[in-house]
């Protein structure tokens, strides 16, 4: 059967790739972020994955606040760089796992969460940083991906509780696929931070902190954590924690293994967060 073997969480932000495709990263701004993801480029070297299920939100190119899905599963063999006003990025395209995304549908639905499913979809920054900052800049992506893209927009948005149970979900819904094959869950977003208001440019490196510790050792009580305190201490933009949820949800019961963690602040007006977890043999 098919198995989720780690799970990969970080942040997304678009700056990040303006960086890589403008060949700045080693400017004394950024290089202290990107070497926080030299160990993870190694790690991924070596623990190569056979699909990536990346949990991600869009940023109103697929989507629009004229309709915006609240879970929406990508299950087309390809996925175009979206255009996010100022052309694509210069990234390859992401190749699709239809036959997983298909049967992950499938089972998740089943199991009474209601997805969409996105037979054509442009994927953006939001997918697209966080392939560079684990894969690097290759010619192609080395593996497939399955785009699932979360509403963290408009309110109403999911409840913590709602993503970890269906980070769950997929973790049953991979497991009974039959082939081998070495699955990895990203969950992208976050962390703290705001981007408009008289809080614009808020970091709160201590709820950030605290909210990798419950991740690793307290997801449950992490689940119960309310919108509002996302808002309070996170900013308008932190409540994209709660994809973080999906993917934790989607590890084994048994404590994880932690890989990696890196915390770094600041890119552009946002604080960076990255942490790897390996399931436990």
């Amino acid at each position: 059967m098919a198995r989720i073997t780690a799970s990969v969480y970080t942040s997304h932000v678009p700056a990040i790739g303006a960086a890589i495709d403008l060949g700045r990263t080693n400017d004394p701004y950024w290089a202290p972020l990107f070497k926080g993801y030299e160990f993870s480029k190694r790690w991924m070297r070596d623990q190569k994955p056979d699909i990536v299920f990346l949990v991600y939100n869009d940023h109103a190119t697929a989507f629009s606040l004229e309709m915006i899905p609240t879970f929406a599963i990508g299950t087309a063999a390809e996925f175009r760089v979206a255009d996010e006003g100022w052309g694509p990025r210069p990234v390859p395209k992401v190749i699709g796992e239809p036959a997983l995304a298909s049967h992950i549908a499938q089972s998740v639905i089943q199991d009474d969460f209601d997805l969409t499913i996105v037979n054509k979809m442009d994927v953006d920054h939001g997918l697209t940083v966080p392939l560079n900052l684990l894969f690097g800049s290759p010619a192609a992506w080395p593996c497939p991906v399955i785009p699932f893209a979360v509403n963290v927009l408009q309110y109403p948005v999911p409840s913590g509780r709602r993503c970890l149970n269906l980070g769950r979900a997929i973790r049953k819904a991979v497991e009974s696929y039959d082939e081998p094959l070495n699955v990895q869950i990203w969950g992208t977003g976050g962390m703290s931070h705001q981007l408009q208001g008289p809080r614009a440019g808020l970091i709160n490196r201590e709820f950030d902190s605290a909210f990798l510790d419950r991740l690793i050792a307290d997801p449950e009580g992490l689940a119960a954590v309310p919108h509002i305190d996302y808002v309070r201490e996170a900013g308008s933009e932190g409540i994209e924690l709660v994809m973080w949820l999906i993917a934790r949800g989607a590890m084994s019961d048994k404590p994880p293994k932690v890989v990696h963690r890196f915390y770094h602040v600041p890119a552009s007006n946002t604080a960076v967060g990255h942490l790897i977890l390996e399931n436990q043999a």
